[in-house]
């Protein structure tokens, strides 16, 4: 269904396939929004606007227009059909006339709607304009075009996607949490509150450049290094997470950092960052119950941070797997009980040079693919991985989000025993901006790779899977 328009007694469906709208649009998209953050999600209000979706990779046809007149269901027999759709669907059914709205309205509101959504492909492109995101949808082979609200998205740096949300930084290397299905955006903690990083002033008093110190655990001699607004995110980002916190019915943001890869938090009316010394070395990990699951990649150590207490303890729930760990890895809760951890190989990259090569010279042609993937059962008891050879009724999604570990049987579009991946190795990508994407499948039975799109190019360090969520939140960060 697109261009439909609300009306209670009947409905117009256009056939025009390029467009189709979910009701009016939001009317601050253009201004910054930090909502407070108070740690617990809110009433919705039923005046929410859906936001508009623009498919751009189907042929403009001829739209006609009939208006026919909707059968009257009731309104529990709605939202079991409706429970079971996929957001876009969701969306342009919530759209159609104030009866299937308010269905829509309740499902939205109480989260009643399918939580087990297909992952979509976020990332930005050169052909559109600065606001735009492209989402491709792997179920329908289909790109859809969001606006989202301003700072410009092509501007900003990608940290993180999670459950439904982007984390991202913009030119004065500052933190916001981006829905983009609802166009929600939250400011997080300043970044001069992170151990690390220290304001320098200009002589109106405007912070104009940051100083980034070097050290782990105690604080050592190393000279700190002095960076612009704008250049600092990229020395001192990695990744990072939203993650609903059980516990306290609230939410945790978790930030995977430079120098050395090391962790900061930041919980719901929390002023500041707070960092976990003194270990480093992490680039992915996982919240469940109050603990915080980190990988350490230099080893394939897992450390588990008890985060529910006054003071925060560390153990170590698997020990050193190997001398020297060259794999990107991650770390997944397994949907049947139990820790899964992944490595991924990635080839060295490859140069081709022109007639008139230079040491120093970039490189005209980088190619570095993803060659094999291999994953393992983490064993608490006896700290160590066994080895999985299949997954025949889960896949895996990776990249740089939150890893996930989704059934196939609630997918049945997506493959079992295959892994959908996207680019991840930022020491890479930094160096090698302008090539083609390592985006792709691979099945964990024979090893054979498939594209899911061809020559996806954006300046968005890196493209990111991202699960739809319309659910709000209301984080409060204090200034």
């Amino acid at each position: 269904m697109a261009g439909t328009s609300m009306a209670c007694a009947s409905a117009c469906i256009c056939d025009n396939g390029n467009h189709f709208h979910g009701g009016s649009e939001r009317t601050h998209d253009n201004e910054l929004v930090a909502e407070p953050w108070t740690g617990h999600p809110p009433r919705f209000n039923t005046s929410f606007a859906l936001k508009r979706f623009k498919h751009v990779d189907s042929p403009p046809i001829e739209s006609n227009t009939l208006v026919v007149t909707l059968p009257s269901l009731l309104q529990d027999v709605l939202e079991v059909i409706f429970g079971n759709l996929e957001i876009p669907d969701l969306v342009r059914a919530g759209s159609v006339c104030c009866s299937w709205r308010a269905a829509y309205d309740t499902l939205r509101d109480l989260r009643r709607y399918k939580q087990s959504q297909t992952p979509y492909l976020f990332y930005t492109s050169e052909s559109t304009c600065d606001n735009l995101a492209c989402l491709y949808s792997r179920v329908e082979k289909r790109v859809y075009k969001l606006t989202l609200p301003e700072r410009p998205i092509r501007t900003r740096f990608l940290v993180g996607s999670s459950n439904g949300w982007l984390i991202t930084a913009d030119e004065g290397s500052e933190l916001l949490l981006v829905n983009p299905f609802t166009s929600d955006q939250i400011a997080l903690p300043s970044v001069v509150t992170i151990e690390h990083v220290k304001p320098i002033f200009d002589d109106s008093g405007t912070i104009h450049k940051f100083e980034l110190s070097y050290f782990i655990g105690e604080k050592d001699d190393t000279a700190p290094e002095i960076y612009a607004r704008n250049d600092l995110r990229e020395e001192l980002y990695f990744k990072a997470f939203v993650f609903p916190d059980l516990s306290t019915g609230s939410y945790i943001v978790v930030l995977i950092h430079y120098p050395y890869y090391q962790l900061s938090f930041a919980r719901a009316g929390n002023d500041k960052w707070t960092w976990l010394p003194p270990n480093a070395g992490y680039r992915n990990c996982m919240y469940v119950n109050g603990v915080l699951y980190a990988l350490n990649t230099k080893l394939g150590e897992i450390d588990a941070f008890d985060l529910s207490g006054s003071s925060v303890t560390r153990k170590i729930i698997v020990t050193e797997v190997k001398d020297y760990v060259y794999e990107s890895m991650y770390i997944i809760p397994a949907p049947w009980g139990g820790l899964l951890q992944v490595w991924r190989v990635v080839d060295v990259p490859r140069h081709e040079v022109g007639d008139d090569p230079s040491i120093h010279g970039p490189a005209t042609h980088v190619n570095y693919i993803t060659q094999k993937i291999l994953v393992y059962k983490v064993d608490m008891a006896a700290k160590e991985l066994v080895k999985i050879n299949s997954l025949p009724h889960h896949l895996l999604f990776l990249g740089h989000n939150q890893s996930l570990c989704l059934g196939a049987e609630e997918h049945p579009q997506l493959k079992a025993n295959h892994v959908y991946f996207t680019d991840d190795r930022k020491e890479l990508i930094l160096s090698y901006k302008d090539v083609n994407r390592d985006i792709g499948v691979l099945s964990l039975e024979n090893r054979q790779r498939k594209e899911i799109m061809s020559k996806i190019w954006s300046d968005l360090l890196c493209p990111a899977w991202i699960v739809p969520n319309l659910t709000k939140m209301n984080f409060s960060f204090a200034k």
